[in-house]
């Protein structure tokens, strides 16, 4: 079975860093995209960032374009965990995180526009004070 678990989420000042992590179990990353997504209050969920491998076997990420330059995902297979490390955080970053896994293969900038998973995390949850 497999299980993703968000950590990290904490309050934080504007400008501030935080590193969330999904901790993963039941999947190999080489089969699967792993997804960050976002959900504020009154708003829908959204495609944060992403990390997935092609075919040739290296591995592809991408960014929405409203962190794209502030955040970065990262993967470390022998832990079975995903990092996403945001930095320059603004009050339009508070929201709930979660993770999401789907078995996948190649580019994953999909699995964010379309808000798709096959397993979600319960979330973490992010707090930016201005």
């Amino acid at each position: 079975e497999v299980q993703v678990v968000e950590s990290g989420g904490d309050l934080v000042q504007a400008g501030g860093s935080l590193r969330l992590s999904c901790a993963t179990s039941g999947l190999n990353f080489d089969d699967y995209a792993i997804g960050w997504f976002r959900q504020a209050p009154g708003k829908e969920r959204e495609g944060v960032s992403c990390i997935s491998r092609r075919r040739d076997g290296d591995g592809t990420t991408y960014y929405g374009d409203s962190v794209k330059g502030r955040f970065t995902i990262s993967s470390d297979s022998a832990k079975n965990t995903v990092d996403l490390q945001m930095n320059e955080l603004q009050p339009e970053d508070t929201a709930v995180y979660y993770c999401g896994a789907i078995k996948w293969e190649g580019q994953c900038m999909t699995i964010l526009s379309m808000v798709i998973a096959e397993t979600w995390g319960r979330g973490t949850r992010v707090t930016v004070s201005s």
